[in-house]
């Protein structure tokens, strides 16, 4: 003898919705979308939660970075003084830029190694989501912390090879100086700007992947833009022939205000005059536009990293 035990579902939701209706039954017994994009104030509550996870994984990310090489974390600083030796031997010796340019050394390591930290963090920012998609496919977390961690790590190697520019800049008879506490918010304006670009890259990156095989053309020519070998000032001042729209691009352009402000800050042959005007409010207003921009622009699309 059999006995059939005879449970109806509740009804729907809605009352004209049929009884097999998804979206009724959903909202019937309370579920919601996996991995829906929250709202920006939950979104960032969430990241700021996550802050002690983003410092611990920039931090072991920039430990095993070189943890196969025999000289270990040596490289960290190794790297962009090898890279300012060369720039120094081609552009400074064989095509002259350090002519009229006091403290050239010092004047091209400071823009080497603060370009550097700008460069790193973009690139790393582009392959944030796209090189980690088992991380994100495996935990749920904002996907935020990915690209904020890595212009963490970055900056983190820029403060290991400040101690080789401290040591360079006293080699080459630069006094220590009041204004070298300058290089704090400037450095920190500096992370919100490369942080923000960094997300804008990702959230890009994620989508189309070749975008990482592109940047480093980009950037190479924003390099070559950006007083890193040569002094911005001196050529605005020799060149006033050239279109307005290109001196001022070249004023303005984000990354030469953050490699003057740290020459300013460092160097006191750097003087005032050689800064763009109103230099710290443009250095404020980039970080903005590229922290808080980058910030919403990647949280548009929370809910489709990892997917596809």
């Amino acid at each position: 003898m059999s006995q059939v035990l005879d449970t109806a579902l509740p009804a729907p939701a809605h009352p004209d919705a049929p009884p097999d209706d998804p979206a009724a039954l959903a909202a019937r017994y309370g579920l919601t979308v996996s991995g829906a994009r929250p709202s920006l104030p939950a979104y960032v509550r969430q990241l700021w939660a996550r802050r002690h996870f983003i410092t611990a994984f920039a931090t072991a990310r920039l430990t095993a970075q070189y943890s196969q090489a025999k000289l270990g974390q040596v490289w960290q600083v190794a790297t962009p003084l090898l890279n300012a030796a060369v720039y120094y031997l081609v552009f400074g010796k064989l095509m002259g830029t350090s002519r009229g340019v006091p403290d050239y050394v010092p004047f091209l390591v400071t823009g080497v190694f603060v370009w550097t930290f700008t460069q790193s963090s973009i690139m790393a920012g582009t392959r944030a989501i796209s090189g980690s998609l088992g991380l994100v496919r495996a935990l749920h977390f904002p996907r935020a912390a990915l690209p904020v961690s890595y212009a963490l790590q970055q900056l983190q190697q820029l403060l290991f090879s400040m101690a080789a520019l401290v040591v360079i800049l006293l080699c080459f008879g630069v006094p220590v100086a009041a204004s070298w506490l300058l290089a704090v918010p400037a450095l920190a304006l500096q992370f919100v700007f490369n942080a923000g670009v960094a997300m804008i890259m990702a959230r890009m990156g994620a989508k189309t992947p070749d975008i990482a095989q592109l940047m480093p053309f980009v950037l190479r020519t924003w390099m070559y833009v950006s007083g890193v070998m040569w002094s911005i000032d001196r050529v605005l001042s020799g060149h006033q022939d050239l279109p307005q729209v290109l001196l001022l691009a070249l004023e303005c352009n984000p990354a030469a205000i953050y490699i003057d402000l740290m020459r300013f800050a460092l160097i006191d042959s750097f003087q005032a005059g050689q800064l763009p005007h109103h230099v710290w409010a443009l250095a404020i207003g980039w970080a903005l536009l590229a922290g808080v921009g980058g910030f919403i622009y990647f949280w548009k699309a929370e809910e489709t990293y990892g997917r596809g």
